[in-house]
């Protein structure tokens, strides 16, 4: 299991905590945000760009080989509220020992086997806490 919260700060603008890291999630200026961390989506596509690097050079180390370099890029394609097309394009000067580990690279990305596997999400809604774990009041109108 793994657990992460996300703090709204006002505006577009959430603070999250994750382990000793924090990042800061905001939208564009044009998007009504102040640009003071990357999108949401940004995020999910570096995500998965990043899950994908460490899984080819996972894969090429437990074959007993050393991979040189390996930049991996992901495209988003938007559709309304939603990516349509998400492209994944691997980059090496290695590229035929990249390609001979694609297809294993591929099942041990833990982010894309999560996206192309749509788990189902469930969204609760839950009364705050005081940190004595008194529910708060709701606020006055």
């Amino acid at each position: 299991m793994l657990e992460i919260t996300a703090s709204w700060e006002g505006g577009h603008r959430c603070r999250v905590p994750i382990r000793g890291f924090e990042v800061l999630v905001d939208e564009p200026t044009t998007a009504g945000g102040t640009d003071t961390g990357p999108k949401p989506t940004e995020l999910l596509l570096a995500s998965l760009a990043a899950c994908f690097a460490l899984a080819v050079a996972h894969v090429v180390r437990k074959r007993g080989r050393e991979l040189a370099d390996v930049r991996v890029r992901v495209r988003g394609e938007y559709q309304g509220a939603s990516f349509a097309r998400i492209t994944v394009e691997a980059r090496s000067s290695e590229p035929d020992l990249v390609r001979s580990v694609l297809d294993q690279a591929i099942r041990s990305c833990y982010v894309s086997n999560t996206i192309r596997g749509q788990p189902e999400i469930e969204y609760r809604v839950e009364p705050a806490v005081t940190s004595h774990g008194e529910e708060l009041p709701p606020p006055r109108r």
